[in-house]
C-alpha cells in the first residue's frame, strides 16, 4: 500500500519522499503538478478539492501532510478539506507536521489547530510532528555568507537563548517511524535535547569550518531588514513577529518527555552531524 507526502517536491516533504523510496516502500507524491516532480510517483492533487484528496487517499498505508503558507482564511479552506477527504477516504495512519508553528490552547483559531482537530475527531490513527527552529534557517545567504566570510552568526535570538533545534532530516526520520508505528499518537517533539544557545551553535559551526565563528545577536527588526532584501517586507514582517514573541520566552525547549527521543528512540542530528549530511 502506498504512502501519500504532502509537499514532496519541498523542504519537509522531500527527504521524506526520498527516505521512504530508499526503504523500499510504496510512496506517492501529492502535488499539484506531477511533472514537476522528476523521479517517483506522483498523484495530482488541488487542496480546494476534497475529492482529488479523496482520490489520493484512497486505499493508503499513511498521508504526511503541512499546511502550505499563504493566507490564513486559504490555508482553513485548506485545513477543512483535508480533514474531509481523510474522514471519507479513511487512510491507515495519518502524520501531520506543525511546520514550526506554535501548537495553541483548546480556543485555538487558527488553521493548524483547525487540520489537528479535525483530522483527530475522524478517527483515523493521527500523529503531530512539533519541531521549534530549523536549522536550515541558518543556510540563508544573510547567515551562512557572514559565517564564511566575515565568521559571525547572525540571528534574532539572544546568545544564552536556548533552542531545541532540527533539521527538515531529523523530520523525516521521525514522520517515517510514525507512518509505520501506529503506537504513538498525539503530539511528538523534535528537537535537540538540552537544547543549544547562539554562542554553542557558533562553536558548533566553528568546529565544523575550522575557523572562528562568533554569535551575533540581532534584534528581529535588524534581521527583518536582511530578509526584506530576499523576500520582501511581508515575509519579513512575519518572521520578525515571530522572533519578537520568543524574545518575551525563556527558551524554545522541547519537552522531555513527549520528545522523539523518549518516545520513538530517535536522536536528532548534532548542528555538526547536520552540516556534514549536508555538504555544506
Amino acid at each position: 500500500m502506498t504512502y501519500v507526502v504532502h509537499g514532496a517536491t519541498g523542504a519537509q516533504g522531500s527527504p521524506l519522499f526520498r527516505k521512504l523510496a530508499a526503504e523500499g516502500k510504496q510512496v506517492a507524491a501529492a502535488i499539484r503538478n506531477p511533472q514537476n516532480l522528476g523521479t517517483g510517483s506522483a498523484v495530482a492533487v488541488d487542496l480546494m478539492s476534497v475529492q482529488s484528496l479523496v482520490a489520493a487517499y484512497l486505499g493508503a498505508e499513511g498521508i504526511f501532510i503541512h499546511l502550505p503558507l499563504g493566507p490564513e482564511s486559504l490555508r482553513l479552506q485548506y485545513a477543512r478539506n483535508i480533514a474531509e477527504a481523510v474522514g471519507l477516504a479513511r487512510p491507515k495512519r495519518v502524520v501531520i507536521s506543525t511546520s514550526g508553528w506554535a501548537l495553541g490552547d483548546s480556543e485555538d483559531k487558527s488553521a493548524l489547530a483547525e487540520l489537528i482537530r479535525r483530522v483527530e475527531a475522524t478517527g483515523v490513527s493521527t500523529a503531530i510532528i512539533a519541531p521549534r527552529l530549523y536549522l536550515e534557517n541558518l543556510l540563508l545567504p544573510i547567515v551562512i555568507e557572514a559565517v564564511k566570510t566575515e565568521g559571525m552568526l547572525p540571528y534574532p535570538l539572544r546568545a544564552d537563548y536556548p533552542v531545541s533545534w532540527c533539521s527538515h532530516l531529523d523530520v523525516a526520520d521521525v514522520a517515517a517511524a510514525l507512518l509505520t508505528n501506529h503506537a504513538i499518537s498525539g503530539i511528538v517533539e523534535i528537537g535537540q535535547l538540552p537544547a543549544v544557545t547562539g554562542d554553542e551553535l557558533a562553536k558548533a559551526f566553528a568546529n565544523h569550518f575550522g575557523r572562528d565563528v562568533s554569535y551575533a545577536s540581532l534584534t528581529p527588526k535588524e534581521f527583518g531588514a536582511r530578509l526584506a532584501v530576499l523576500f520582501g517586507e511581508a515575509v519579513a514582517a512575519e518572521v520578525v513577529a515571530g522572533y519578537e514573541a520568543k524574545a518575551l520566552t525563556k527558551d524554545s525547549a522541547i519537552a522531555v518527555k513527549i520528545s522523539a527521543q523518549q518516545l520513538l528512540g530517535i536522536n536528532p542530528r548534532t548542528v555538526e552531524q547536520w552540516l556534514v549530511d549536508i555538504g555544506t
